[in-house]
């Protein structure tokens, strides 16, 4: 089978087989990695694609000391955006409902695919209850985006609203603001200490300058 294009997929295919194989999966682990992969690359996507996908593994490796069982955390990162229309409200539980098919065909313990589940529906709210340590490792990294340079910030709200370019640019707006305003009222944005101590100040400013941008 030809490689895919895109640069990383031949590292992020490799990342999944490891991950299978360390969780003792019973079936081959490529082709559904495979499957897996051209969902996060289908052509509606402009920001929860590929990229978005390394990104948020990078970032659970990198919080991994803070999780109770990182490898949970990081089949929950595969699957959390794996089934996205955004047209759609319902695609995190259908994305809980493809992990739950893929990770019992898989083999995999249904303990490890309960917690899987339960992480990938905690990307609705991105509020884990304290204590939930691997739900605080999933949405630290699933939020570091907010936390990044002015510039990538940009890039993220652009491609964000090319994901959205069938919404009018009022509305748009209004809808945008809604979320940002909740964020910007949530007490933390980021529970894991390392992810607090690099991500809270400057997402707090972006946050801020984005809604300054939509209503002005």
């Amino acid at each position: 089978m030809a490689s895919d294009p895109h640069p990383a997929t031949d590292a992020l295919l490799e990342r999944w087989i490891a991950l299978l194989e360390r969780c003792a999966a019973t079936v081959d682990p490529e082709p559904y990695g495979r499957a897996l992969l051209a969902r996060w690359a289908e052509p509606h996507r402009r920001y929860h694609t590929t990229d978005h996908l390394l990104a948020v593994l990078d970032q659970v490796d990198a919080l991994a000391e803070y999780a109770d069982d990182p490898d949970a955390v990081r089949l929950a990162a595969w699957f959390h955006d794996a089934v996205y229309r955004p047209d759609r409200s319902e695609n995190e539980e259908r994305s809980a409902q493809l992990a739950i098919r893929a990770l019992r065909e898989a083999g995999l313990p249904a303990t490890l695919i309960d917690q899987v589940v339960r992480l990938v529906r905690l990307t609705v709210s991105h509020f884990p209850h304290p204590g939930d340590r691997d739900g605080e490792v999933l949405c630290d990294a699933d939020l570091a985006v907010l936390g990044r340079s002015p510039e990538a910030y940009a890039a993220y709200t652009a491609a964000v609203r090319e994901e959205y370019a069938f919404i009018p640019e009022e509305v748009f707006r209004r809808e945008r603001a809604v979320i940002l305003h909740q964020l910007i009222a949530l007490p933390v944005l980021y529970r894991t200490p390392a992810g607090h101590a690099r991500f809270e100040q400057q997402a707090r400013a972006n946050l801020i300058a984005e809604i300054n941008t939509l209503i002005a």
